[in-house]
């Protein structure tokens, strides 16, 4: 098995490259409005927002933000296959304009308007990120009722296009070997994450690490897995550091990605040997966990009525019985921005 990979670098917001219905998974993390780490990119595609955050009007600021972002989902919409989810990691950003503290909820906005345009908002995962502050109130400390609360979760919006994706004829075997575990079904299925920690990014560019915002491997891992089955087509359009290329290319999908930023390139290709080896070991731990799974199950008494045929290992549904897991073994460039993986199976 073989997949493909490719970034162009250049705005998401006219995904020229991209065919009407191609794409069957879209995973990505935008950058934040009202988030200050990102206002000098904000202000380059949007002039106005300058002006209005000069003159504190945050509210405009936050609206103008956002129609940069607009076009975006609009293209989502437009080439994901019918039935296609998309995946945003998105906060909400708190910020003093002017004398005014105030929350601009950005996922609110993003869940307006998508479905405005024809997406349908499934059930949507908060992922509540550990901290170990000392301090997690802002504000007047401990004279009511000036404090405020602390932002410690983020959204990941479901959408999907239209209704349940229709499998073809040729797709369906694919579909039956990407099926997840029993068990991971049931830690990934909640409608709260609170085991992934946020992660910094080791870039040359110090730059271009100011505007790297990026999640743990393992949010797109499970996303990838629940959503797409294998040789789908997964789609960032802020593709960054490539954690999403990282995560497709571990879970055998082909990958498509937008970036604005060219010097991440080279921090992508000089990360992609030690990525590939982490990734094959979280394949390998996949499976070690199942089996860990098992044993505890039987020693409770449990009596496995299913085995998968590949690993001869026991499962709770019959779902699982034709579960393979595609372990990357090489990675070759094609040319600037574009790679071809190649698989065996993990047995």
């Amino acid at each position: 098995m073989q997949t493909n990979h490719r970034v162009i670098f250049d705005d998401a917001r006219q995904m020229r490259a991209v065919n009407d219905q191609s794409i069957h998974l879209v995973v990505t993390s935008p950058p934040y409005p009202m988030i200050q780490m990102w206002d000098s990119l904000f202000c380059r595609l949007v002039p106005e927002v300058d002006k209005a955050l000069h003159w504190n009007r945050g509210m405009e600021a936050f609206e103008l933000m956002h129609t940069a972002l607009d076009p975006v989902w609009r293209e989502l919409h437009r080439v994901l296959h019918p039935g296609g989810i998309a995946c945003i990691n998105i906060g909400d950003a708190v910020r003093t304009v002017g004398n005014d503290f105030s929350l601009f909820p950005n996922h609110a906005r993003i869940l307006s308007f998508v479905r405005s345009i024809g997406f349908q908002a499934l059930p949507l995962i908060i992922w509540r990120k550990p901290t170990n502050a000392p301090t997690k109130f802002m504000g007047s400390g401990m004279l009511p009722p000036c404090a405020y609360i602390t932002l410690e979760h983020e959204y990941i919006l479901i959408l999907r296009k239209g209704s349940k994706r229709k499998f073809k004829e040729e797709t369906v075997k694919n579909r039956r070997r990407s099926t997840y575990f029993w068990e991971e079904r049931n830690e990934w299925f909640s409608d709260v994450w609170m085991d992934l920690v946020g992660v910094n990014q080791n870039l040359a560019d110090k730059r271009a690490r100011q505007r790297s915002a990026a999640y743990p491997f393992e949010l797109p891992f499970r996303l990838i897995n629940m959503f797409s089955v294998l040789e789908d087509t997964v789609l960032d359009p802020f593709t960054g550091m490539g954690t999403t290329m990282m995560a497709a290319m571990v879970c055998g999908r082909n990958f498509f990605g937008y970036e604005l930023e060219s010097s991440f390139w080279k921090d992508m290709v000089d990360n992609f040997p030690g990525a590939v080896a982490r990734g094959s070991e979280r394949l390998s731990n996949r499976l070690q966990m199942h089996r860990n799974f098992v044993e505890r199950k039987t020693a409770a008494g449990h009596i496995f009525k299913h085995y998968n045929r590949h690993y001869r290992f026991p499962v709770m549904t019959r779902q699982e019985t034709d579960l393979i897991i595609q372990q990357p073994i090489d990675v070759m460039p094609v040319s600037e921005g574009s790679l071809r993986v190649t698989y065996q199976n993990l047995i």
